[in-house]
């Protein structure tokens, strides 16, 4: 980033011998700024993205839990079933205590699971946001480097393109901040 900063300064200062490239100097330090605006946010919602599969890893690893408690509760309902116990009221009573208990830990896991889709989807629209601003950010980047050609060659051709380049990397960039 000092590198950059340096070559735009340096480029300013050529276009500064040269009036009729001042349009050039002013375009490329907007496209500079741009570039960095759309950088950050492409930081942040990658972070956002790996924030939202930290969730989701973390509901799918809760959910698993609580099946592998449930299936204990059944294999041990199970148990009960083939061995041949003293007190069969007492064992009934225990049977519908964990049957109650299997039912809790299904209705549990359903929202648990629902909780990690959501989680899930939410890290896909964060990944289409981050890729707008990522692919925002090269078209800007690169408009940034064909306007600087311009101080070199004095050809307004360069500028031009980088015009639209930049127009285009920012509708793209902007875009990112829609999807939701």
């Amino acid at each position: 980033m000092p590198e950059d900063i340096h070559e735009l300064q340096e480029n300013a200062e050529h276009g500064a011998h040269e009036p009729s490239l001042a349009p050039v100097t002013m375009t490329m330090a907007v496209f500079a700024v741009l570039v960095a605006a759309t950088g950050l946010a492409g930081h942040r919602a990658h972070t956002e993205e790996l924030l939202h599969q930290t969730r989701a890893t973390d509901q799918w690893a809760y959910y698993q839990a609580k099946d592998i408690r449930r299936r204990n509760y059944e294999l041990f309902i199970d148990e009960l079933s083939v061995f041949t116990l003293q007190n069969s009221e007492q064992t009934q009573k225990i049977k519908e205590k964990y049957a109650k208990e299997i039912e809790r830990y299904r209705a549990e896991e359903k929202d648990i699971q629902a909780e990690a889709r959501k989680a899930e989807n939410e890290v896909l629209v964060e990944q289409r946001r981050a890729d707008h601003f990522d692919l925002g950010e090269v078209m800007l980047e690169a408009a940034l480097v064909i306007c600087s050609i311009t101080l070199l060659t004095r050809k307004r051709g360069f500028w031009q393109f980088g015009l639209v380049l930049g127009a285009v990397g920012l509708v793209i960039a902007v875009t990112g901040l829609l999807i939701h």
